[in-house]
């Protein structure tokens, strides 16, 4: 199987790279021809899941205000974004079918809502530009040759035979689906690695594009989750769960393929570390962890410490989930957060539940809602935890009043005020990349053209997306630079022809 151009991965920056390469064909009148290889059943599977569903594909800032978001080389980043704006995204999913709203903090949504409805657009405008997308197909390794890149492929073969039921011939029959594997053998002109990160494996983000360009003598820097749950101390039983045990176990190891079709667990390479903090979201909850799950707080400032230091500051709000302490802002914190855990550094937070209060100010509140409630008639025979509690439900929601008590053990009237500024927590781990939102680490960035995404060491070799070591805060930036980078690769990987 021949294509000038073959892009490894139908997610985000894939299907977008498909594109960038098809319309600068187009426009250059060159002859060419390009290939998508996804080995999921189906593409953009991870765009699925994002935004809870609703796909928050971009974020419409502009360049000074959304580079501040971008966690890693700015710089890097800079030509794919100014390629590709989130207006020219919008514009170019317009132009194929799909309508966009944009909502608080400059989010934008497709119109209805639904993942689903931008993969579609994204499949239908890589039919339209005459790219071929091939599902079911895994690419087992990569040789490089004088002429460009021979991958050897994994190609899955789905056919659906009828069976019907002898005993019931009357009911309808029953459909079947035979999985065949076959090798298949690529050739291609010029390679754009878009296989995304190690976050949610699930939907085929296993690593392997780290693993290739290791192989093709490129760095990778060192591979973390990020846009992660974080786990308070308490939050969960860590050996309640023999399966979690397991999980953990064979997330040390890696499944890659030999020179046969026999599947083999390889050692994890240097740049994937051994996670000693890291909790698997199915380990079963504390009776403190059920307190706090499903609580949300709005408007709070969330503070991260690491070894006692102030080294990040946030404002917004937070959720409690069976995984731990999330939301916005723990999503934003938590990329230092494991960094430092990983590092071996003692974590914690503080949560501010009334930034906008001046401490003696609330002091003075807490003070006069205690007198009313004590003075109130309904009080009476009350014990003191009980009317403690109500005052405290003044000031936090009432759901999460049991949780704030257990973890301040020591609080009184006198000292609720401060506690309400401070409510510090210990962090124990945080959940890996089987539910992290990206992959912090990558393909070292200094060793790709930040003006093409060509590797400086192969030519004819392109990185975009989540491979790369390029990461950045929730609320449509990572999307957006997943897109921006592919359209770049895509278009300079077909003007190089």
């Amino acid at each position: 199987m021949k294509s000038d151009i073959i892009v490894i991965g139908g997610g985000a920056s894939g299907l977008l790279a498909a594109l960038g390469a098809a319309h600068t064909l187009a426009q250059t009148e060159n002859a060419g021809t390009v290939t998508v290889l996804e080995k999921m059943p189906k593409a953009g599977r991870k765009i699925m899941i994002t935004g809870k569903g609703r796909c928050n594909f971009t974020n419409v800032k502009a360049w000074d205000d959304f580079s501040g978001h971008i966690r890693t080389d700015v710089n890097f980043v800079s030509p794919s974004w100014h390629n590709l704006t989130p207006e020219d995204l919008i514009a170019l999913l317009q132009s194929n079918g799909l309508r966009s709203v944009v909502e608080r903090g400059d989010r934008a949504f497709p119109e209805s809502h639904m993942a689903g409805d931008v993969v579609d657009t994204l499949l239908r405008a890589c039919t339209l530009a005459g790219v071929k997308v091939v599902m079911d197909c895994e690419v087992k390794t990569i040789d490089k040759t004088p002429r460009g890149y021979s991958l050897d492929c994994f190609k899955t073969i789905r056919r659906e035979r009828r069976i019907t039921d002898p005993e019931k011939p009357w009911k309808e029959p029953q459909i079947k689906v035979e999985t065949k594997i076959e090798g298949v053998e690529y050739t291609c002109a010029k390679l754009i690695v878009a296989t995304g990160g190690l976050s949610y494996p699930g939907t085929g983000s296993t690593g392997d594009g780290y693993l290739w360009a290791e192989e093709l003598g490129h760095r990778i820097e060192t591979c973390f989750p990020s846009l992660t749950a974080l786990v308070p101390e308490g939050y969960k039983d860590r050996e309640a769960n023999p399966l979690a045990r397991e999980i953990k176990a064979a997330f040390r190891g890696r499944t890659v393929y030999g020179k046969t079709k026999e599947r083999k667990i390889a050692p994890l390479p240097d740049y994937y570390p051994k996670f000693e903090k890291h909790i698997e979201r199915i380990q079963p909850k504390t009776e403190l962890g059920d307190l706090f799950d499903g609580n949300n707080l709005e408007n709070v400032q969330l503070t991260l410490l690491v070894n006692g230091d102030e080294v990040q500051s946030e404002f917004g709000d937070i959720e409690f989930t069976d995984g731990g302490l999330e939301g916005p802002l723990g999503f934003q914190i938590s990329r230092k957060a494991v960094k430092a855990l990983i590092d071996g550094q003692k974590v914690s937070v503080s949560i501010d539940l009334k930034p906008a209060v001046e401490p003696e100010k609330l002091n003075e509140d807490v003070h006069r809602k205690w007198e009313d409630v004590i003075q109130d008639e309904r009080s009476k025979g009350q014990s003191f935890q009980r009317l403690f509690r109500i005052m405290l439900g003044k000031f936090i929601p009432w759901s999460l009043t049991l949780a704030f008590l257990k973890t301040n053990p020591k609080v009184s009237v006198d000292t609720l005020a401060a506690s309400l500024k401070d409510w510090k927590m210990d962090i124990a781990g945080f959940v890996g990349f089987e539910r992290s939102v990206i992959t912090a680490g990558g393909v070292a960035t200094d060793e790709i053209v930040a003006k093409t995404l060509e590797s400086k060491k192969s030519p004819g070799l392109y990185f975009c997306g989540e491979v790369l070591d390029m990461d950045c805060d929730t609320g449509g930036y990572n999307l957006q630079t997943a897109f921006s980078t592919g359209y770049l690769a895509g278009s300079s990987a077909a003007k190089a022809l």
